[in-house]
């Protein structure tokens, strides 16, 4: 692929309204795109194989993007579901905490699509990294993350969507830590699964899941409030695991006695407390308790002005990945790979 000229749909998404999800491109405008410096890109963090898509790093218009490939094998299926997800994408729209949709190649094969590269890749793994060696993630930048991924869910919820798959790894981190709301994929299955709301995706959401979701009940944009609060967790111990599968009951055993959840806590005492009532506030057991998506925005918002913005966060533990996959619910049998 590497400096071929290649014919890309481009956006606005206005021009793909009206077209039909399995081929956006009819009524969209064509330029030529020049990929320069390909190369493959593995996923940071995969417990299964995909065997339909491959990750490339590339470089169009000296912007460095990453492309979603479909492999050339791809059935009739798979094509149409690939630019179903293409055309969902676009429909979407453009906002500050979403990753921006670059373009999509459909007039000839491979098919693939163009997202914008964010420099520290996924939040997961940022935090991870953070353990090892010191960066810029401090209480105040935890909060700053949080209402921007709110600000994205909160755009997604006004066009009816549920994203169901509200996580560190589904957040992008930029150079300058900003974030960005990704993991679009059962947002994207649900919608197109006869209207169902019930799809609760796979197993790698059962610890992040609210109880609705793991009751096989129907989901709602308040499902992904539970989630949130899972979130805002993952930050705060960079990027430990949930180990209980209630949240709720886990943070008020860490209230009652911290060294019943785990040894680090005591250097989590200071941040974990200010974000306690927050975490609480989205973790309620009933859909109707748990804190309205404007109100948890207003919440971080309050607290990036009033808190610290100089002590750097710590966590004296390394980073464990073979404890992380067992406290996560990953069977044995799954690969992964970390970068």
């Amino acid at each position: 692929m590497e400096h071929e000229i290649i014919p890309m749909t481009a956006q606005p998404h206005h021009d793909m309204q009206n077209s039909s999800p399995a081929v956006p491109q009819q009524t969209t405008e064509r330029h030529p795109g020049l990929f320069q410096l390909v190369s493959p890109l593995p996923l940071t963090f995969s417990v299964k194989q995909d065997n339909t898509i491959t990750l490339h790093r590339a470089v169009i218009d000296r912007q460095p993007v990453v492309l979603r490939v479909l492999k050339e094998s791809a059935s009739a299926r798979e094509c149409q579901s690939f630019l179903g997800f293409a055309h969902f994408l676009s429909e979407l729209g453009s906002h500050p905490s979403l990753p921006r949709l670059l373009g999509v190649v459909t007039v000839q094969t491979p098919l693939m699509i163009a997202v914008e590269e964010l420099e520290h890749r996924d939040l997961l793994s940022f935090l991870w990294r953070c353990r090892q060696a010191p960066c810029d993630m401090t209480e105040r930048q935890i909060f700053t993350m949080g209402a921007q991924i709110g600000s994205a869910l909160e755009y997604l919820h006004s066009k009816n969507y549920i994203h169901g798959n509200v996580k560190a790894r589904s957040v992008l981190v930029g150079r300058d830590l900003s974030v960005k709301l990704w993991g679009l994929g059962p947002a994207y299955r649900r919608k197109t699964s006869a209207g169902s709301i019930e799809y609760v995706g796979d197993m790698e959401m059962r610890k992040w899941q609210a109880p609705e979701a793991s009751a096989r009940q129907p989901l709602q944009q308040s499902s992904d409030i539970w989630s949130f609060g899972i979130l805002l967790y993952e930050m705060v111990t960079l990027g430990e695991c949930v180990c209980h599968p209630h949240i709720y009951i886990y943070i008020y055993i860490y209230v009652l006695n911290c060294k019943t959840i785990s040894q680090q806590c005591v250097y989590y005492d200071n941040v974990f407390f200010s974000r306690y009532s927050i975490i609480k506030s989205c973790c309620q057991w009933k859909p109707m308790d748990r804190v309205s998506l404007a109100e948890l925005i207003r919440k971080l918002q309050s607290k990036e002005k009033s808190t610290n913005d100089q002590a750097v966060l710590r966590v004296s533990e390394p980073f464990d990945m073979e404890k992380y996959m067992r406290e996560a619910g990953y069977g044995e049998s799954l690969n992964y790979t970390v970068l």
